[in-house]
């Protein structure tokens, strides 16, 4: 049986190492291909903002020589485009902080405690996930309009939080479920209440699902399109995505002043999804195992 052992582990050995050469480069390259496929037309939108029209019509795919900021400045000179980037950032914050306060309730309740139907109730919940808001238009815009919700940031926030629930309880629930109940027996017989348990206790353990959570609706909100055009229906309500749109077709000639704007509309989202990415691969992590 020794005889055997030794002489099944180097090949054991080997087969693991053979494999790990075959499987990782392969890894490595579809994530490089994946990437390059992300990032290479981003890359191409902001150098195009730092050309001049003529270099673009003349050369569409280039390298800006000189480097022209004038098509930055002009952009971030306009009152529109900082009223568009105001009403995006009010919206985002309304459908995120929502979201992290619905969500966190629910999750808890769907996680910690037993009740009938409780799994019934999740599965309605994630269900939302099947659902696109193309699908509720219709009577979502017929709802808001007897709420007399029509035209203003709140109508947007509120179906955008209501999308975000589903996700959020996917994320949160494995967090909230995996603390110890000990630890909340622990804390009541302190003398803490339930809700001072949740808010002091069991939020601030399960921070990297709450701004995994945060992170995804205030990136899917500010990059929502749709739900603001159903909604919106003043100018100076826009968001930033439908002032993109109307600054395209107001100068569909200036191409290059259009990357700029274009550009300079996603640095917000891009931004916070740079600072926030170590907790969202932690979020992310935790739901999986869970």
């Amino acid at each position: 049986m020794a005889v055997l052992a030794q002489t099944a582990g180097p090949d054991h050995t080997g087969r693991y190492a053979l494999r790990r050469w075959t499987v990782l480069p392969a890894t490595y390259l579809v994530a490089i291909v994946a990437t390059g496929i992300t990032v290479i037309p981003l890359l191409f939108l902001v150098v195009d903002g730092f050309r001049t029209n003529a270099d673009v019509n003349a050369s569409p795919v280039g390298w800006p020589h000189p480097w022209y900021a004038g098509n930055f400045t002009a952009v971030l000179g306009q009152s529109l485009f900082w009223r568009f980037l105001g009403n995006s950032f009010l919206i985002s914050a309304i459908a995120t902080a929502l979201t992290l306060v619905l969500g966190s309730m629910a999750a808890l309740a769907l996680s910690r405690y037993n009740f009938r139907g409780r799994e019934i109730w999740y599965n309605v919940f994630v269900s939302g996930l099947l659902f696109p808001i193309g699908v509720g238009a219709l009577p979502l815009y017929l709802l808001l309009q007897k709420v007399n919700l029509l035209d203003t940031q709140i109508g947007v926030a509120i179906p955008e939080a209501a999308f975000g629930l589903p996700i959020t309880l996917v994320i949160l629930r494995p967090f909230l479920s995996a603390i110890p109940g000990e630890l909340q027996e622990a804390a009541l017989v302190d003398g803490a209440s339930r809700f001072r348990f949740f808010a002091q206790i069991l939020l601030p353990l399960a921070k990297p699902a709450l701004v995994t959570v945060g992170l995804l609706t205030f990136v899917t909100s500010w990059n929502q399109y749709l739900l603001p055009l159903l909604v919106l229906q003043t100018n100076t309500h826009y968001t930033l995505p439908l002032g993109t749109y109307i600054f395209q077709t107001q100068y569909s000639q200036n191409a290059a002043e259009i990357m700029a704007y274009t550009a300079l509309s996603m640095v917000p989202s891009l931004g916070m999804f740079l600072f926030c990415e170590r907790y969202l691969v932690a979020g992310a992590a935790g739901a999986v195992k869970g």
